[in-house]
C-alpha cells in the first residue's frame, strides 16, 4: 500500500520519478526538484512473489506503480532504456516490464524520458562503468542522505531521476531548451 500523503499539500515543485524495470524486482525513486536542489521523496522496489507467472508479477507491479503515480503525480518519469543483453530472453522480459511502466506513466499524464544506464552513471558518477554499489553511495552523497537501506534497484531508479535533474539543470545553465 502506497501512502497517499507522500507529497506535502501545496507542493509547487516538480516531481521526477525514476524507474528501473524488471520482472522479478523493479526499482522506483522519486525526487522533488526544489530550487535548492533535489530532495528525496521516496524510493523502494516492487517485488511480487517469485512463484507468480511473469504476467501476474507484471500485473501486480502495474497496480502498485499506478498507485504510486497517483500519490506522487510526477511531472516526469525517467525509465531505464533498453540495452543489449547477452541473454535475449532476459532482454525481452525487461522490455515487457519497460512497456508496462511506460504505458502506466503515459496514462498518468507524466512526460516520459528514457535514459541508458551508462548515461545515468556518467551523469551522476562522471563515468559510465560504475558499480551499482558506487552509484548507490554517490546518490546518497548527492542527496545528502546518510543512510538509505533499500535494494540497489531502488538506488538505480534514484540515479535515473537524479541524472535527469542534473541534465536539466546543466541545460538550463547553458541556456538550452528543455528536452
Amino acid at each position: 500500500m502506497i501512502p497517499s500523503d507522500l507529497v506535502p499539500a501545496g507542493n509547487a515543485w516538480p516531481i521526477v520519478l525514476g524507474l528501473d524495470p524488471g520482472t522479478r524486482v523493479a526499482g522506483f525513486g522519486a525526487l522533488v526538484l526544489a530550487p535548492s536542489g533535489p530532495r528525496l521523496v521516496t524510493c523502494g522496489v516492487f517485488a511480487p512473489p517469485a512463484r507468480l507467472s511473469v504476467a501476474e508479477r507484471l500485473g501486480r507491479m502495474q497496480a502498485e506503480l499506478e498507485e504510486l503515480l497517483a500519490a506522487l503525480q510526477p511531472r516526469e518519469v525517467v525509465v531505464e532504456s533498453a540495452f543489449t543483453a547477452r541473454n535475449v530472453k532476459s532482454a525481452l522480459r525487461i522490455g515487457e516490464a519497460r512497456g508496462m511502466m511506460m504505458a502506466a506513466s503515459a496514462r498518468a499524464g507524466a512526460a516520459l524520458t528514457e535514459m541508458a544506464p551508462a548515461s545515468a552513471k556518467r551523469t551522476v558518477m562522471g563515468h559510465g562503468a560504475a558499480s551499482k554499489e558506487q552509484v548507490a553511495a554517490m546518490v546518497r552523497h548527492q542527496l545528502g542522505v546518510a543512510e538509505l537501506e533499500v535494494p540497489l534497484d531502488a538506488t538505480d531508479a534514484l540515479a535515473l531521476a537524479l541524472a535527469h535533474f542534473l541534465q536539466v539543470e546543466r541545460d538550463r545553465r547553458l541556456g538550452r531548451a528543455a528536452r
